[in-house]
C-alpha cells in the first residue's frame, strides 16, 4: 500500500467516518483523526477527540537522510500499538488547508506521516484517509464539532478580580488568577495559590509549590508536593524535572487539577511547566514557551533555567 491508496475525503465524509453520536468523535469506536497542524494551532482549536502529531527540529533533521518511522510521529505508545496492529478500521490525516494528497510537499509532516502509516498498518483491516480542505475547511463548515481553547479569556466565574486585590497596589503576576496550560495544568503565584475559592471554582485538586518558602495552605483539603529550589541560576532546577512531571502526571491520571505555582509564577514553576511540555508533548522549548507564554505573558525563566531547559530539550527529543 502506498500514498497513492489514501482515500482522500471532505468534510462530510469525515463526519460520516468518525461521528459516535451527533457531536462527539472518539477513538475508541474504531476510528481516529491525527493533525498535522503545530501543537500551539492544536491546542488552540482542533476536531475534538483529535491527536496532535508529534514533530520536532530532530526528527527534522534525521528525515533527510532516513525513512520517518510511525513511532517517531505518534508518541502514544498504546495508540501506535492499535495502529500496527489494525485495530482502527479508519485514520483521518489533516493538515492546515491543502486540498488534495498531490498538494502535498513531500517534506511536510502530512505527507510523511502518510507514508508512515502506509508502510506500517494493515491495509486490509484499517483505511487511511486524508481531509481535502485541512482543518480550515473543516471548521469553516463544523465550528461546533470542534474543541476551542479558552486561552486568556476568563469566564466570569473563574475572574479574580476584587476592590482591593486588583490595579496598581497588587503586582501584575498576582492579578486575575491562575491560568490553564493544559486541561489539568495551571500555573500561577504564591497569592493564587492562597486564594481556596478560585482553587475551587478551576477544580484543582493537587498542588506543586516549587518553592522553600511559600506554605502549602490547604494541606487537609489538597494533595501537594513541595520542591525547594530557589529563583537563582545557579540552582539546580532540572534534578527536580522527573519528579515533577511524575507528580503532574499521577495528578493527570486520577483525574485531577494541579496547580504549579513560586512565588511570583515567573520563573520557577514557568520552568516546570515548561518542561512538562516538552517530556510529554515532545516539543521545541521555543513552541513550549510561547505556548505557555500566551496564556501567562509575564512569565520569564532565569537564564540559569532556560539554559537548563535547553539541555532537557535535547536529551528528551534525541530520544
Amino acid at each position: 500500500m502506498g500514498v497513492t491508496d489514501v482515500l482522500e475525503i471532505g468534510s462530510c465524509d469525515c463526519i460520516q467516518i468518525l461521528a459516535t453520536d451527533r457531536d462527539e468523535f472518539s477513538s475508541s469506536t474504531g476510528s481516529l483523526v491525527l493533525d498535522c497542524r503545530p501543537f500551539l494551532s492544536y491546542s488552540r482549536v482542533h476536531v475534538k477527540g483529535s491527536r496532535s502529531v508529534n514533530w520536532n527540529s530532530m526528527l527534522r533533521r534525521r528525515s533527510k537522510s532516513s525513512t520517518v518511522s510511525l513511532e517517531w510521529l505518534v508518541p502514544d505508545r498504546a495508540l501506535l500499538a492499535r495502529l500496527r496492529g489494525g485495530e482502527l478500521s479508519s485514520v483521518v490525516v489533516l493538515d492546515e488547508e491543502s486540498r488534495s494528497v498531490a498538494d502535498l510537499k513531500a517534506d511536510s509532516l502530512a505527507c510523511m506521516l502518510l507514508n508512515a502509516l502506509a508502510s506500517e498498518v494493515q491495509p486490509e483491516k484499517t483505511q487511511i484517509c486524508f481531509l481535502q480542505g485541512g482543518f480550515e475547511g473543516f471548521f469553516s463548515l463544523f465550528p461546533e464539532l470542534c474543541f476551542q481553547s479558552p486561552g486568556l479569556c476568563l469566564s466570569p466565574a473563574l475572574s479574580d478580580s476584587e476592590p482591593g486585590l486588583t490595579g496598581r497596589n497588587t503586582p501584575l503576576y498576582d492579578q486575575d488568577g491562575p491560568v490553564e496550560i493544559l486541561p489539568f495544568l495551571f500555573l500561577g503565584s504564591a497569592h493564587h495559590s492562597s486564594r481556596r475559592e478560585a482553587l475551587e471554582a478551576r477544580g484543582i485538586t493537587a498542588v506543586l509549590n516549587v518553592s522553600s518558602s511559600c506554605p502549602n495552605l490547604f494541606e487537609s483539603e489538597l494533595r501537594y508536593k513541595s520542591i525547594p529550589v530557589e529563583d537563582s541560576q545557579a540552582a539546580d532546577i532540572s534534578a527536580w524535572f522527573p519528579a515533577a512531571i511524575d507528580f503532574i502526571d499521577s495528578v493527570k491520571n486520577s483525574g485531577g487539577r494541579v496547580l504549579v505555582h513560586c512565588q511570583a509564577g515567573i520563573s520557577r514553576s514557568a520552568t516546570i511547566c515548561l518542561a512538562y511540555l516538552i517530556w510529554s508533548r515532545r516539543v521545541r522549548l521555543e513552541e513550549a514557551f510561547d505556548f505557555v507564554k500566551e496564556r501567562r505573558g509575564v512569565i520569564s525563566p532565569n537564564l540559569g533555567f532556560m539554559g537548563q531547559l535547553l539541555q532537557f530539550e535535547t536529551d528528551v527529543l534525541c530520544h
